[in-house]
């Protein structure tokens, strides 16, 4: 089994582990700059779903994919709205190369993985931290909030091979 666990967003992230946890594949989401669909002239990041599904169709059967769920938080519209066509965008591709994925809150993979009692700056650190010794010896991104698509593919993981305690 092939794990893959996506930090939704066009500043996220896409990582695969084997099943052994080695990292097989840790990479920015493939974004392209485009023109904005609103009245003001400006440039947006969109997920490039043209290499982003050249990408999953390399993976054959055997791959479960752990998504981030978007972001969605009235105060924060334009982030919201961005988070939202980033995850349609991905979905599509993974169900155009019928790789079989679910949903999961950052909290839950955080509760799970990262020290508690941590909030804001100190959870991306943390993060760093732990993704860092997890994962010793593979090659990394190493940039803010990188590591969140390692540790939710080892969350998923986890749980396929039953290493978390509830």
């Amino acid at each position: 089994m092939i794990y893959m666990g996506i930090d939704n967003g066009s500043t996220g992230s896409i990582a695969v582990l084997s099943e052994n946890g080695k990292v097989m594949l840790h990479i920015p989401t493939p974004v392209k700059e485009t023109l904005s669909y609103t009245k003001k002239a400006q440039y947006i990041k969109r997920v490039d779903t043209k290499e982003l599904s050249q990408l999953f169709g390399s993976f054959s059967e055997g791959i479960k994919c752990l998504l981030e769920r978007p972001m969605i938080n009235p105060g924060m519209f334009k982030s919201s709205i961005s988070s939202i066509r980033a995850d349609e965008a991905t979905v599509i591709c993974l169900e155009n190369a019928a790789i079989p994925y679910a949903y999961i809150d950052s909290k839950k993979w955080q509760k799970e993985l990262l020290p508690q009692g941590l909030h804001g700056r100190d959870l991306k650190k943390a993060a760093k931290l732990v993704s860092e010794k997890v994962f010793a010896g593979s090659e990394i991104l190493k940039g803010q909030g990188m590591q969140d698509s390692l540790l939710i593919a080892e969350y998923l993981r986890r749980k396929e091979l039953g290493a978390l305690c509830k």
